[in-house]
């Protein structure tokens, strides 16, 4: 489900509160202060989308809304927990309200924001005390090129909700935990990424058309 054009990226809220940090599309670990020169190296180098055919277990394609099976160690890599993942809906907002969730309005130019809703289900190794990492795990990609985390905006989203409240995280008990990735405004096919623990290789993949 894909939802776009609408208004609720704390569109109205104060820069220096949402504190966010923009990377470069294509590299997470650039600044918002990228260059556009750095910006551009960096969406070429990007790895572009491999289409697989689906497997729950290992990875591949699936369709909005179904699930995926992998592993993730939590607590510092001590505890392995076994998740479902989900992505169920991705919203893409407006140029216009990109241009509001970074502090120079040049950094975002020609870029619109797009958040991921992705359920995660406890499926065993034990219980997530807390500050559950598992989300991180989460990219979002614009025709075929992994666009720039946004940090901070995608705990406003309705339904979304923040890793810090998170805790005691018991085997069958389920959270959305969303993703905010700045990609190019006129984007047509948006997906989401998500790999667990040996599977880097072979991402679930979860495409969604006609991002406009």
């Amino acid at each position: 489900m894909l939802h776009t054009k609408t208004v609720w990226l704390r569109a109205v809220a104060p820069v220096a509160v949402l504190a966010l940090a923009l990377t470069a599309c294509g590299d997470k670990k650039g600044s918002a202060g990228a260059q556009d020169d750095k910006k551009s190296n960096a969406a070429a180098d990007a790895p572009k989308t491999e289409k697989k055919s689906a497997d729950p277990a290992g990875g591949g394609e699936l369709k909005a809304g179904q699930r995926g099976t992998g592993k993730f160690k939590e607590e510092n890599g001590k505890q392995e927990i076994t998740y479902d993942v989900t992505a169920e809906k991705i919203h893409v907002g407006t140029e216009a309200e990109a241009k509001k969730l970074v502090s120079d309005p040049k950094d975002a130019k020609g870029l619109v924001a797009a958040t991921a809703w992705i359920k995660y289900t406890n499926k065993g190794g034990g219980v997530v005390k807390d500050m559950p990492r598992v989300g991180n795990e989460s990219e979002i990609y614009a025709d075929g090129r992994r666009g720039g985390l946004l940090i901070g905006a995608a705990e406003d989203g309705p339904g979304c909700e923040d890793t810090i409240d998170i805790e005691n995280w018991k085997v069958g008990q389920s959270h959305t935990i969303c993703q905010t990735y700045m990609i190019p405004a006129g984007t047509k096919s948006v997906e989401v990424h998500w790999a667990g623990d040996g599977q880097s290789g072979t991402p679930f993949v979860w495409k969604f058309a006609n991002a406009g």
